[in-house]
């Protein structure tokens, strides 16, 4: 049954229907089928097939995350932080990331190390913060932000020593990934020769790249480079 919702979800093999892949899911998932539970929580969330209702997300997504559903945990977690169909949680949220971040979801190491940087649901712990921020950027499928966040720790040495190669090292990464923020932080050291041979060429670059993707700061360091 929640094989059958997910072709009509998707338009795979029929005609797509979101009300009838819903159905379908609702179905399943009253009839224990976890993947149904998580799926279902995703209609309710985005109001697919359904008005949409963040209580129901958070029920569906809660009890699938009790049947051990990795991507709902996640959710979870996040529905706790950000008060979404029930009460903002900080420990609860805190909780639901460590156990998603040890199942490997590396979006969920990112949130986690957050959580010990800024003291959100747990005591504050620079060290276990820089840990799970290298855990998250392990492998190909890194985290794009922990890469940044990275970078952050070895240039203030915060939960490790100061490193700046290592922090130019991890802008590079996170920049090629998108990360404005990083970007334009990739530039300064380019501009300044931090952890890097100073090239004001490579730093125009950067803020350039940091300024099409939305940057204020960058926009203003690049009309320097105008006048």
């Amino acid at each position: 049954m929640n094989k059958l919702a997910i072709c009509y979800y998707n338009g795979e093999g029929t005609k797509k229907n979101l009300k009838k892949s819903f159905n379908l899911y609702q179905k399943a998932a009253e009839n224990g089928v976890k993947e149904a539970m998580f799926n279902l929580a995703i209609c309710y969330e985005n109001g697919e097939g359904t008005e949409k209702n963040l209580e129901k997300a958070f029920y569906w997504y809660q009890k699938s995350s009790e049947h051990g559903v990795k991507e709902a945990i996640f959710n979870l977690a996040i529905c706790y932080k950000n008060g979404k169909g029930t009460e903002k949680d900080l420990e609860k949220a805190f909780y639901w990331y460590q156990i998603a971040a040890e199942n490997g979801n590396k979006d969920a190491m990112n949130n986690l190390a957050i959580c010990y940087e800024d003291g959100e649901g747990i005591e504050k712990n620079l060290d276990k913060a820089f840990y799970w921020y290298k855990k998250a950027v392990e492998n190909e499928n890194g985290n794009n932000y922990a890469m940044f966040n990275l970078a952050i720790c070895y240039e203030s040495g915060e939960g490790t020593e100061k490193n700046l190669k290592e922090a130019f090292y991890w802008y590079q990464k996170s920049a090629e990934n998108v990360v404005e923020v990083a970007m334009f932080n990739l530039a300064v050291c380019y501009k300044n020769g931090e952890g890097t041979e100073k090239n004001l060429e490579k730093a125009f670059h950067w803020y350039q790249k940091a300024a099409e993707n939305g940057n204020k700061d960058a926009m203003n360091n690049l009309a320097i480079f105008y006048k």
